[in-house]
C-alpha cells in the first residue's frame, strides 16, 4: 500500500478566526501566525521559499520581486480577501503561479458599513462623538450640530458592482436618489428595480450628487480617479464616502479641499498610505474615520476564511481553484 502523500505546506501571514485555523490544520501543513503581527520583507521571502501556497491578506505586498524568490515548489496564492491590488498576478502567473481570492462574501457587510457612514457624515455624528467625550457637551440648542437631511437628496455610487448595488438597496430605503457611474450600465430591469441613473460622464455625476460613495476596485485605472480636478467638480455642501481603496482618491487633494471649506465632510473607511493616518485629516472636525472596518465581522471573515480553504483543497485536488484571478479580469 502506497505512503499517503504529505500534506501540503500552507503559510497563513496573519491571525485568523479560530475555526479556520482549525479546519487549515486538519487539512494542510499549516504554519500560521499566532502574534498576527504583519510579515516583515524578509519573513515573506523566507515564506515563499518555503511554502507550496502562501495565504496572504491585504497588507503583504506580493511583487515582483518577492516572487523571484520564490522556491520552484511555490505554487498557489491564495489571498484571504478580495482585492488583489497587493499582488502582482502577471508576474505570479508568468511564473506557474496560480492566484485566488475571496469574493462575493463580505459584499453585505461593506454595503453596511458604508449606509453607516452615508448616514454618519451628513448628520456630523463624529462632530457630536467627540463633543461627549471630551465634556464640552452644554445641553440642546436650537441650532447646534445641525447636519443634513438624507430623504430626497443624490447619491452618487462610483462603480456599481456587488457592493454598490447592495448599498444602492439600502440607500433607497432611506429616501434617497441613485445615481451611478460604472464602466458598464446595468440592465435596464436591474437598473429600474434600483431606480438608479447611469452617468457614462463621472464628472457630470460628481457634479450632481451630495452624497459620493466610493465603492469600485483599486487598478491602475482608477489609481486617484478622484483627482484635484474631479473633486472641483463637487458642490461645496456635498460629502464623500470611501469603503474601496484609499489610492482612489487624491488625498492630500481632499484634504486641501475639506480645510478650505470647499467639501461639508467626509466619511472615510480606507486611507492612501494605511495604516499611516494623515493628521491633517484627522484633525478635521468634518471627518468620520474608521480603521478599514469593511468586513470585520465574524460571519464575513469565516465566510472569506472557507473560500480560501476551499480554493486551495480544489487546487491541491488538481482542479481549478472556483476563485482563480483571472488576468483579464483585472
Amino acid at each position: 500500500m502506497p505512503a499517503p502523500r504529505p500534506k501540503a505546506r500552507v503559510i497563513v501571514t496573519r491571525k485568523l478566526p479560530d475555526q479556520i485555523e482549525a479546519r487549515l490544520g486538519e487539512l494542510f501543513d499549516v504554519e500560521l501566525n499566532p502574534e498576527d503581527k504583519p510579515f516583515t520583507r524578509e519573513q515573506l521571502h523566507a515564506a515563499v521559499q518555503r511554502a507550496e501556497v502562501l495565504a496572504p491578506t491585504l497588507g503583504d505586498p506580493i511583487d515582483g520581486a518577492l516572487l523571484a524568490s520564490a522556491g520552484p515548489q511555490m505554487r498557489m496564492i491564495a489571498n484571504f480577501g478580495a482585492g488583489v491590488d497587493h499582488i502582482d498576478v502577471k508576474s505570479a502567473v508568468g511564473r506557474g503561479i496560480t492566484v485566488s481570492n475571496t469574493p462575493g462574501v463580505l459584499t453585505d457587510d461593506t454595503a453596511d458599513l458604508a449606509m453607516a457612514l452615508i448616514l454618519a457624515a451628513p448628520r456630523r455624528l463624529a462632530e457630536g462623538v467627540k463633543l461627549l467625550q471630551e465634556g464640552r457637551w452644554t445641553g440642546w440648542t436650537p441650532t447646534f450640530l445641525m447636519g443634513r437631511q438624507l430623504k430626497g437628496k443624490k447619491l452618487g455610487i462610483l462603480g456599481m458592482g456587488r457592493i454598490g448595488q447592495a448599498l444602492a438597496h439600502r440607500a433607497r430605503a432611506f429616501g434617497l436618489e441613485i445615481h451611478y457611474h460604472n464602466r458598464k450600465p446595468l440592465p435596464a430591469a436591474q437598473a429600474e428595480e434600483l431606480g438608479a441613473t447611469h452617468w457614462p460622464s463621472l464628472d457630470q455625476m460628481l457634479a450632481r450628487v451630495d452624497i459620493l460613495s466610493v465603492n469600485c476596485p483599486y487598478t491602475p485605472a482608477t489609481y486617484h480617479l478622484l483627482s484635484s480636478r474631479s473633486l472641483k467638480l463637487m458642490k461645496p455642501e456635498a460629502y464623500i464616502v470611501n469603503t474601496a481603496r484609499g489610492e482612489i482618491i487624491d488625498e492630500n487633494a481632499l484634504i486641501r479641499m475639506l480645510e478650505a471649506g470647499e467639501l461639508a465632510g467626509a466619511a472615510l473607511d480606507v486611507f492612501e498610505d494605511e495604516p499611516y493616518i494623515n493628521p491633517r485629516l484627522r484633525a478635521l472636525p468634518n471627518v468620520f474615520l474608521l480603521p478599514h472596518m469593511g468586513s470585520a465581522t465574524l460571519e464575513s471573515r469565516v465566510a472569506m476564511g472557507e473560500k480560501m480553504i476551499l480554493n486551495i483543497h480544489t487546487f491541491l485536488s488538481g482542479h481549478t481553484p472556483p476563485d482563480k484571478v483571472l488576468l483579464a479580469a483585472l
